[in-house]
């Protein structure tokens, strides 16, 4: 359990497996960011799959934890760990394939729409939840998954949206069953790996040169929102209603 990097045939696979749903306590996040950071430093490396065991992709931060934190430690450990993990797979320089399974929430957004590319299980979903959890981020992320009118509407309602969607939009490269999930992402790797590796990593420094929308800085604008609401209080009392409502769902079905 917890963030591990295998390589192999010049692919470097990072997986995380944090139960029960993959949602990163604040030394979580920095450690995804150090791993993707540790991957793209490997000269043998030539690309990245970011994976995950378990049900879900990423279910976003650890709400239980923020709520057990005296103060705002945990929430500005949060804030600065997401945006140290968006950054790591932005500025990774090798591209990173997300390999997406079941649920895609929250920083799950982040990781996804900062990757280069994105293969995903006919399971996967991707949303927001954040307005009902008192809090705004990574719609920059999302607004690079699916059309401007449809990233807002799917913040304000916190709607998910499927894999099927995405692939409709070109954003999801391929949908395949979950068993097939990690293979696939292999091949468009292994696809990759067999390019010029200098040729490919100045691919990524220029593509990234030439993106219209600083993502760092647009994030970082988003969760001043965030801090702001935290602030009234608002955030407070969805956190708590959050956390009442998943230990009262887990007391009901134990098995989940």
């Amino acid at each position: 359990m917890g963030i591990t990097i295998d390589v192999t045939d010049h692919i470097a696979e990072v997986v995380v497996d944090v139960p029960p749903v993959n949602a990163l306590p604040v030394a979580g996040w920095f450690e995804l960011a150090d791993a993707l950071t540790a991957a793209g430093r490997d000269p043998d490396v030539r690309v990245v799959v970011l994976a995950a065991e378990g049900k879900g992709f990423n279910a976003g931060v650890d709400i239980k934890e923020m709520q057990s934190t005296e103060g705002f430690t945990a929430l500005v450990g949060a804030n600065q760990g997401c945006a140290a993990a968006f950054a790591a797979v932005y500025d990774c320089p090798v591209p990173v394939i997300a390999a997406v399974q079941g649920y895609c929430l929250g920083g799950g957004i982040g990781l996804a729409g900062n990757a280069d590319l994105i293969v995903a299980s006919d399971d996967a979903t991707f949303g927001l939840p954040e307005v009902k959890q008192g809090a705004l981020g990574a719609a920059t992320h999302l607004a690079r998954l699916v059309p401007q009118q449809r990233m807002r509407q799917l913040v304000y309602t916190a709607e998910h949206a499927t894999a099927q969607e995405l692939a409709s939009y070109g954003t999801v490269l391929t949908v395949v069953p979950r068993e097939q999930l990690r293979m696939a992402a292999r091949v468009v790797a292994a696809q990759i790996a067999a390019m010029d590796p200098t040729v490919i990593r100045a691919a990524k420094a220029s593509l990234n040169g030439i993106d219209p929308v600083d993502v760092k800085r647009s994030y970082r604008f988003e969760q001043g929102f965030t801090f702001e609401l935290n602030l009234a209080g608002v955030s407070d009392q969805a956190r708590d209603a959050f956390v009442d409502r998943r230990d009262r769902w887990a007391a009901e079905t134990p098995d989940a």
